[in-house]
């Protein structure tokens, strides 16, 4: 085997992914209490004919489906880089993410269809088989709730999995609510108005998941930071002439990264300023995967110093040569200018 021995012009850590065994056994435990008890509201919804019931076992389903592509997404994203794949297979838990937001909508869509029906023909409903059910429901979803908020929360689909489990433990309060009013009442249609909850619920966490790994997968810069107020931030810093090219995106939620074409006043330090940026985008911004071009502008230096750059000629201001007429992305220069 070949050593391959790489010199990287710019610094940045590489203590990135997820440990192979963390939070498993969190996940594992939340995944065989909901199976289990799933199961269980299927058979007494379809005995009590309550479109609630089965709406939560559905949501449930896709919790534990939820947590099951965590795991997966989490053993393929501890792999190591290799090969075509040079971020590793880090966005196994963003695709996880939005296959289970996918799932959720369809999922809601058809409950909110089977509820309406229900609204306008309500069947007969065992209320005091829902109620209890649904009491039962929320001491499990306590328990799953619990075990999720014990693991790393910062993988989006991680995450997704505790906030489902949330929003069905919200599902069986309503129908807990539900439960009793046909219970006392006999108004059979709270079972159905129950369900639209539910589905609001569902909603919202399956557009919320999509949204999310929709913006990783088009290259959106992380939510919470503002590229312009970044680029503007770093051509600020001394000797600092010019920032262009600059791209922020995530690998995988939880890890930011940047590459951007830094251009720096003749004669300025390029190894001094590299190190101030980094260090300002490391601690102020929380990127540690950074990658920065530092050249010089209006400065031909010697043969063997491939970072230095000539002024462009022609009229008009002075501009670098060197890179692409059309930048790929905003300029940024000192003083008022636009984005």
């Amino acid at each position: 085997m070949t050593e391959h021995v790489h010199s990287h012009g710019h610094s940045h850590s590489h203590a990135h992914g997820v440990s192979p065994d963390a939070d498993r056994r969190w996940l594992r435990a939340a995944l065989i209490l909901l199976t289990a008890y799933m199961a269980v509201e299927v058979v007494i919804g379809v005995v009590a004919q309550s479109l609630a019931l089965i709406s939560d076992a559905a949501h449930m389903l896709t919790d534990a489906v939820s947590i099951v592509l965590a795991l997966i997404a989490m053993r393929l994203a501890a792999r190591p880089a290799r090969g075509g794949y040079t971020y590793g297979l880090k966005r196994a838990e963003i695709l996880s993410a939005q296959a289970n937001g996918i799932t959720l909508l369809l999922l809601s869509a058809w409950l909110g269809y089977e509820a309406v029906e229900r609204l306008i023909s309500p069947p007969k409903v065992g209320g005091g088989l829902v109620l209890v059910t649904a009491l039962s429901g929320i001491v499990v979803n306590l328990i799953c709730t619990w075990l999720l908020s014990r693991a790393n929360r910062s993988s989006l689909n991680v995450e997704g999995a505790y906030q489902h489990i949330l929003t069905d433990l919200f599902g069986f309060v309503a129908t807990a609510v539900a439960g009793l009013v046909v219970l006392t009442t006999g108004f059979e249609r709270a079972d159905a108005i129950a369900t639209l909850v539910v589905v609001a619920l569902m909603l919202r966490a399956g557009t919320g998941l999509v949204r999310e790994s929709g913006r990783i997968f088009m290259e959106a810069a992380p939510a919470g930071i503002d590229p312009d107020a970044l680029g503007d931030h770093l051509v600020a810093a001394d000797e600092v002439v010019e920032v262009h090219d600059l791209h922020i995106w995530q690998i995988t939620s939880g890890q930011p990264a940047l590459s951007a074409h830094i251009l720096v006043a003749p004669g300025g330090d390029c190894h001094k300023v590299r190190r101030s940026l980094q260090e300002l985008l490391s601690g102020e911004y929380g990127i540690t995967h950074a990658t920065l071009q530092v050249d010089h502008v209006g400065e031909q230096g010697a043969p063997d110093e491939l970072l230095t750059l000539s002024p462009r000629p022609g009229p008009g201001p002075e501009q670098p040569a060197g890179h692409c007429e059309d930048a790929h992305g905003p300029v940024h220069r000192p003083g008022p200018h636009r984005h």
